[in-house]
């Protein structure tokens, strides 16, 4: 695989045909200076999902299909560590702990992600949808996407009002409690079925960053049984 931005390209493309897109990533310098990644990591590839194709193509994957608990993860250990050992990469997964893989410093180091207002990770193209299935630790050099302004530094920043319960962004940090009992209420099911409206607020994110159907899985696993 060549070390310069034509294997960027390579390995994007290859992500696509996995519904996965390379969002950010960490060069070899970066690398070399961080203990917390496998030895001999020469370049670091984040992985998220590529909207909006992402989610009709994970519904139509036997670990949707097929009712057994955490199909999301599954599926991503299956197509990320799958690709993983095509390459001669280490797969890496957000999940999976204690302890986790510390994907938000690794996220925040690449410069194309940032801190909000809110406190979620904002990122240009995917907004406060920011997330990560997986990551890839690559034995040798890939350019990594480059840098991004903080979309944030231009921004009227909605996400700050727009939480119907305020519990984003206060002096304590997130007010899980809060968020909960909202959800759980007949008020809270525009936030249940289609999605935190804070991160709905984020200019930042493109058309399509984030399908309802998919917020409403990720808000149902938030929630827990009702």
């Amino acid at each position: 695989m060549p070390s310069d931005t034509a294997a960027l390209g390579v390995l994007e493309a290859a992500a696509q045909s996995r519904l996965l897109t390379i969002s950010c990533g960490l060069g070899a310098a970066h690398c070399a200076a961080r203990s917390d990644l496998p030895p001999g990591t020469r370049s670091l590839l984040m992985l998220s999902p590529s909207e909006p194709a992402f989610w009709p193509g994970f519904t139509a994957s036997a670990e949707w299909q097929d009712g057994a608990p955490d199909p999301m993860d599954r599926w991503s250990r299956r197509v990320i560590g799958g690709w993983a050992e095509e390459l001669g990469a280490a797969a890496l997964f957000p999940f999976g702990g204690p302890p986790f893989q510390p994907f938000l410093s690794w996220a925040q180091q690449s410069g194309a992600v940032h801190g909000s207002p809110v406190g979620m990770l904002v990122h240009r193209g995917m907004g406060l949808f920011t997330s990560f299935r997986g990551a890839l630790a690559l034995p040798w050099e890939v350019t990594p996407p480059a840098p991004a302004p903080r979309p944030c530094d231009s921004c009227a920043a909605p996400c700050t009002t727009s939480c119907p319960v305020d519990a984003l962004g206060g002096p304590a940090g997130y007010d899980v409690a809060a968020c909960k009992a909202h959800l759980r209420r007949s008020e809270g099911r525009d936030c249940l079925e289609g999605g935190c409206l804070a991160r709905r607020a984020c200019p930042a994110a493109t058309p399509g960053a984030r399908l309802a159907a998919h917020s409403a899985y990720h808000m149902r696993q938030f929630l827990g049984p009702r």
